[in-house]
């Protein structure tokens, strides 16, 4: 093991020492595996002025990894005990790199960029909770401008519909509104038992990048809400499935037709700039166009 990184027996004493197990509730699972950490900075690709931002530190192990490889590091923890024991972990195995971080106890689907200023974060880099990544990645992404690129690992079924693309069966609403924000890949699986305790389920690492969105003129939100709509019941066409969002079948097709989309399409057909076609058609006077 690489010095300074948590190996298991280290991840167990830490745990017994500070009173902590694991619970479903939070989606607590502690990588206990130094090659794994090792790959995910790697995977991550960050550069000296980097500053990473990461959700759900745990005992730390990914955490020690990210100091030495990145200008400064964010933790947000939502645990009270993990929060307060975390720098006393870094400045424990990560000698002069202790000083680079800062822990937040905060829930990550509440943080602001304001709580996160200093300084802003560039790079998401976590190991997320698998009850709460999907919504996590999406609010990070919405609330903080400054991040350019990111490396998560999820529930493998969730990295398949994060990179998912038009057309395949689990393309769906994450698949759309992280292609809103960034573009995405699959970087790679991550097995079970390198996991305490071993959750049931492999895991999968989703590298991104942040761009424009395809119509900055169009708010989120109007776009998210056509997704939403077209999602909601995904075997109906979309004539039918807007139908509530354009105020009628008639209207949807009005605005699907001016967005240059079939009304007899799906909305599992459609790529994210149709989306955001589709919300910039919307028929005047309707909720849809406020």
């Amino acid at each position: 093991m690489t010095p300074g990184l948590l190996g298991p027996a280290e991840i167990r004493d830490l745990a017994a020492r500070l009173g902590v197990s694991p619970t479903k509730k939070l989606g607590q699972n502690f990588v206990h595996d130094p090659n794994t950490v090792r790959r995910i900075v790697a995977a991550a690709a960050l550069t000296a002025d980097d500053v990473a931002l990461e959700v759900g530190p745990g005992l730390g192990s990914l955490t020690l990894a990210l100091l030495p490889a990145a200008a400064h590091t964010h933790a947000v923890e939502i645990d009270p005990t993990l929060a307060a024991a975390l720098p006393q972990t870094a400045a424990r195995h990560a000698g002069p790199y202790a000083d680079r971080l800062t822990v937040h106890r905060a829930d990550a689907l509440r943080v602001t960029a304001a709580e996160l200023a200093d300084p802003a974060p560039t790079a998401l880099v976590a190991n997320l909770p698998y009850n709460v990544a999907v919504p996590v990645v999406l609010h990070l992404l919405a609330a903080l401008p400054s991040l350019r690129h990111g490396l998560v690992m999820v529930q493998k079924e969730v990295a398949d519909r994060l990179v998912a693309g038009p057309g395949s069966k689990v393309y769906g609403i994450p698949s759309v509104k992280l292609a809103w924000h960034a573009h995405a890949r699959a970087a790679g699986r991550v097995p079970p038992n390198v996991f305490w305790p071993v959750p049931n389920v492999d895991s999968g690492l989703v590298a991104f990048t942040r761009r424009e969105p395809p119509r900055p003129e169009v708010p989120r939100e109007r776009v998210f809400a056509v997704v939403d709509a077209a999602f909601a019941q995904r075997r109906k066409t979309l004539r039918a499935a807007l139908a509530g969002w354009a105020g009628g079948p008639d209207r949807a097709a009005a605005a699907l037709v001016a967005a240059g989309v079939d009304p007899g399409a799906r909305g599992e057909s459609l790529t994210v700039e149709q989306f955001a076609a589709v919300a910039a058609s919307a028929p005047t006077g309707t909720p849809a166009a406020q």
